[in-house]
Protein backbone atom coordinates (compact mmCIF):
# COMPACT_ATOMS: atom_id res chain seq x y z
CA UNK A 1 0.00 0.00 0.00
CA UNK A 2 1.41 3.77 -1.17
CA UNK A 3 0.29 5.73 1.85
CA UNK A 4 0.64 9.16 1.20
CA UNK A 5 1.92 12.11 3.84
CA UNK A 6 0.52 15.90 4.38
CA UNK A 7 2.48 17.40 7.28
CA UNK A 8 4.46 19.84 7.85
CA UNK A 9 7.65 21.18 6.39
CA UNK A 10 8.11 22.13 10.57
CA UNK A 11 8.85 20.57 13.36
CA UNK A 12 6.32 22.45 15.61
CA UNK A 13 7.92 23.50 18.90
CA UNK A 14 6.37 20.52 20.80
CA UNK A 15 8.72 17.31 20.54
CA UNK A 16 5.27 14.96 20.71
CA UNK A 17 4.82 15.86 16.52
CA UNK A 18 8.11 14.14 15.83
CA UNK A 19 7.43 11.02 18.19
CA UNK A 20 4.39 10.67 16.93
CA UNK A 21 5.49 10.81 13.41
CA UNK A 22 8.34 8.42 14.00
CA UNK A 23 5.87 6.18 15.49
CA UNK A 24 3.74 6.44 11.57
CA UNK A 25 7.06 5.49 10.11
CA UNK A 26 7.57 3.21 12.03
CA UNK A 27 3.52 1.69 11.79
CA UNK A 28 4.44 2.23 7.32
CA UNK A 29 7.18 -0.02 7.38
CA UNK A 30 5.40 -2.39 9.86
CA UNK A 31 2.99 -2.62 7.56
CA UNK A 32 4.89 -3.00 4.57
CA UNK A 33 4.28 0.27 3.18
CA UNK A 34 5.77 2.45 1.40
CA UNK A 35 5.45 6.38 1.87
CA UNK A 36 4.24 8.98 -0.87
CA UNK A 37 5.31 12.69 0.81
CA UNK A 38 6.43 16.19 -0.78
CA UNK A 39 10.05 15.54 -1.11
CA UNK A 40 11.40 17.60 1.36
CA UNK A 41 14.26 16.64 3.74
CA UNK A 42 13.10 19.37 6.69
CA UNK A 43 10.32 19.75 9.25
CA UNK A 44 8.26 16.48 9.71
CA UNK A 45 8.75 15.56 6.10
CA UNK A 46 12.21 15.00 6.69
CA UNK A 47 11.50 12.94 10.15
CA UNK A 48 9.08 10.67 8.54
CA UNK A 49 11.08 10.10 5.26
CA UNK A 50 14.14 9.25 7.58
CA UNK A 51 12.41 6.99 10.23
CA UNK A 52 10.58 5.09 6.87
CA UNK A 53 14.37 5.02 5.22
CA UNK A 54 16.09 3.74 8.16
CA UNK A 55 14.14 0.95 9.18
CA UNK A 56 14.51 -0.26 5.50
CA UNK A 57 11.28 0.97 4.18
CA UNK A 58 10.38 2.59 0.65
CA UNK A 59 10.49 6.20 0.22
CA UNK A 60 8.69 7.96 -2.69
CA UNK A 61 9.13 11.85 -2.42
CA UNK A 62 7.58 14.58 -5.52
CA UNK A 63 8.86 17.88 -4.87
CA UNK A 64 8.25 20.73 -7.34
CA UNK A 65 11.21 22.24 -9.27
CA UNK A 66 11.60 25.68 -7.24
CA UNK A 67 11.17 23.92 -4.17
CA UNK A 68 14.01 21.38 -5.15
CA UNK A 69 16.12 24.66 -6.44
CA UNK A 70 16.05 25.90 -3.23
CA UNK A 71 17.96 22.54 -1.99
CA UNK A 72 14.93 20.76 0.19
CA UNK A 73 14.90 18.23 -1.87
CA UNK A 74 15.78 15.02 0.08
CA UNK A 75 18.60 13.35 -1.52
CA UNK A 76 18.53 9.81 0.18
CA UNK A 77 14.98 8.75 -1.18
CA UNK A 78 13.89 5.51 -2.39
CA UNK A 79 12.49 7.80 -5.91
CA UNK A 80 12.17 11.43 -5.88
CA UNK A 81 10.35 12.74 -8.64
CA UNK A 82 10.86 16.81 -9.36
CA UNK A 83 7.71 18.45 -11.15
CA UNK A 84 6.90 21.69 -12.29
CA UNK A 85 4.31 22.91 -9.72
CA UNK A 86 2.52 22.28 -6.23
CA UNK A 87 -0.94 21.03 -8.52
CA UNK A 88 1.16 18.78 -10.45
CA UNK A 89 2.88 17.72 -6.93
CA UNK A 90 -0.70 16.94 -5.34
CA UNK A 91 -1.73 15.64 -8.71
CA UNK A 92 1.18 13.22 -9.08
CA UNK A 93 1.27 12.33 -5.43
CA UNK A 94 -2.52 11.22 -5.30
CA UNK A 95 -1.88 9.41 -8.77
CA UNK A 96 0.92 7.17 -6.49
CA UNK A 97 -1.45 6.76 -3.29
CA UNK A 98 -3.62 4.37 -2.03
CA UNK A 99 -4.67 6.42 1.27
CA UNK A 100 -4.08 9.81 2.37
CA UNK A 101 -3.17 10.79 5.94
CA UNK A 102 -2.35 14.60 7.27
CA UNK A 103 0.06 15.28 10.64
CA UNK A 104 0.19 18.86 12.05
CA UNK A 105 1.34 21.37 9.63
CA UNK A 106 0.45 24.53 8.31
CA UNK A 107 -0.86 25.86 5.29
CA UNK A 108 0.41 23.64 2.88
CA UNK A 109 -1.19 20.97 4.78
CA UNK A 110 -4.60 22.22 5.12
CA UNK A 111 -4.65 23.13 1.57
CA UNK A 112 -3.62 19.66 0.37
CA UNK A 113 -5.96 18.13 2.85
CA UNK A 114 -8.83 20.34 1.76
CA UNK A 115 -8.19 19.96 -1.73
CA UNK A 116 -7.85 15.83 -1.42
CA UNK A 117 -11.07 15.94 0.47
CA UNK A 118 -12.53 18.05 -2.24
CA UNK A 119 -12.02 15.57 -4.91
CA UNK A 120 -12.86 12.83 -2.46
CA UNK A 121 -16.47 14.51 -2.37
CA UNK A 122 -16.35 15.13 -6.06
CA UNK A 123 -15.67 11.43 -6.58
CA UNK A 124 -12.38 12.33 -8.29
CA UNK A 125 -10.77 9.92 -5.95
CA UNK A 126 -11.75 7.14 -4.18
CA UNK A 127 -8.68 6.15 -1.77
CA UNK A 128 -9.18 6.83 1.88
CA UNK A 129 -8.37 10.09 3.96
CA UNK A 130 -7.32 10.23 7.76
CA UNK A 131 -6.18 12.75 9.87
CA UNK A 132 -3.40 11.81 12.70
CA UNK A 133 -5.09 14.13 15.48
CA UNK A 134 -1.46 14.25 17.73
CA UNK A 135 -1.81 16.20 21.07
CA UNK A 136 -5.13 17.14 20.14
CA UNK A 137 -3.82 19.41 16.89
CA UNK A 138 -6.84 19.14 14.41
CA UNK A 139 -9.69 19.38 17.44
CA UNK A 140 -10.45 22.96 16.60
CA UNK A 141 -10.56 21.90 12.69
CA UNK A 142 -13.00 19.08 13.09
CA UNK A 143 -15.12 21.19 15.23
CA UNK A 144 -15.34 23.69 12.58
CA UNK A 145 -16.05 20.91 10.21
CA UNK A 146 -19.17 20.07 12.23
CA UNK A 147 -20.05 23.29 12.65
CA UNK A 148 -19.77 23.13 8.34
CA UNK A 149 -22.11 20.18 8.63
CA UNK A 150 -25.19 21.91 11.50
CA UNK A 151 -24.90 25.19 9.20
CA UNK A 152 -26.08 23.38 5.74
CA UNK A 153 -22.74 23.93 3.98
CA UNK A 154 -21.43 20.26 4.33
CA UNK A 155 -23.04 17.01 3.99
CA UNK A 156 -22.55 14.43 7.02
CA UNK A 157 -21.52 11.32 4.51
CA UNK A 158 -19.53 13.82 3.19
CA UNK A 159 -17.63 14.65 7.07
CA UNK A 160 -17.56 10.65 7.90
CA UNK A 161 -15.56 10.36 4.79
CA UNK A 162 -12.80 11.65 6.98
CA UNK A 163 -10.94 8.99 9.45
CA UNK A 164 -9.14 10.66 12.40
CA UNK A 165 -7.44 8.76 14.49
CA UNK A 166 -4.66 9.64 17.29
CA UNK A 167 -2.61 6.32 17.34
CA UNK A 168 -0.92 5.88 14.10
CA UNK A 169 -1.46 1.83 13.98
CA UNK A 170 -5.32 2.56 14.42
CA UNK A 171 -5.31 4.81 11.92
CA UNK A 172 -3.23 2.77 9.46
CA UNK A 173 -5.61 -0.46 10.33
CA UNK A 174 -8.86 1.95 9.56
CA UNK A 175 -7.30 2.90 6.31
CA UNK A 176 -6.94 -0.39 5.05
CA UNK A 177 -2.93 -0.97 5.52
CA UNK A 178 -2.32 -4.39 7.38
CA UNK A 179 0.99 -6.12 8.46
CA UNK A 180 2.24 -8.56 5.72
Amino acid sequence: MNICIFCGSSIGDNPVYQDSVRALGKAIVATNSTLVYGGGNIGLMGVIADEVLNRGGKVIGVIPDFLMQKELGHQGLTQLEVVKSMHERKKRMADLSDAFIALPGGWGTLDELAEILTWKQLNLISQPVGLLNVNNFFDFLCTQMKLMVEEGFLQQHHLDMLIVEKIPQNLLTKLGATAV
